[in-house]
């Protein structure tokens, strides 16, 4: 005999008991194939917002984590157009204090460059620089930074895909 009949505390028969049941079809992980991704077309104006917080959005769109059916091994983020890439602002002292390092690979060969340098010579690479860095570091980070569009000026060829303009914010 069970245990808890002899205190008198369990006599509870089966019919009594209602058990629910739970769709699991709803709760399956959704793994997107090459042929359901939808991609769009997003535009963002660049005019005085900080490089850091825009490449993290950018790059956060670019890999398509802002959408609910985001595959990790699959490139189902959007393509970006940034517009106004020449009027990004750095905090602080960043535009002359911060240095970027490389090596060409000989000896000796160690580079040092400043944001200030590098708006100089090519104003959209500080903004490729800093979402490339926010990407992953294998061939999907390097098929997905071919997402991205950057323009100096207001106008930008693209006009046929319709893209959706953006705020920071709204990502």
């Amino acid at each position: 005999m069970h245990p808890l009949y002899s205190i008198g505390i369990a006599k509870i028969s089966i019919n009594h008991l209602k058990i629910k049941t739970v769709d699991t079809q709803s709760y399956k992980t959704v793994s997107l194939k090459a042929g359901d991704i939808k991609k769009e077309w997003v535009l963002i104006d660049a005019t005085d917002l900080v490089l850091g917080r825009l490449a993290s959005r950018v790059a956060l769109v670019l890999r398509g984590k802002n959408k609910p059916s985001y595959t990790p091994h699959m490139d189902c983020g959007d393509n970006v157009i940034i517009i106004n890439a020449d009027k990004i602002r750095l905090t602080g002292n960043k535009m002359t204090d911060k240095v970027y390092v490389r090596h060409t690979g000989y000896p000796g060969g160690q580079r040092f460059t400043t944001p200030k340098e590098i708006m100089k010579k090519k104003p959209t690479e500080l903004i490729r620089m800093a979402v490339k860095g926010m990407l992953p570091k294998n061939r999907l980070g390097a098929k997905l930074i071919n997402n991205l569009y950057l323009y100096q000026g207001s106008e930008h060829p693209h006009e046929a895909q319709k893209p959706k303009t953006i705020k920071l914010n709204e990502i």
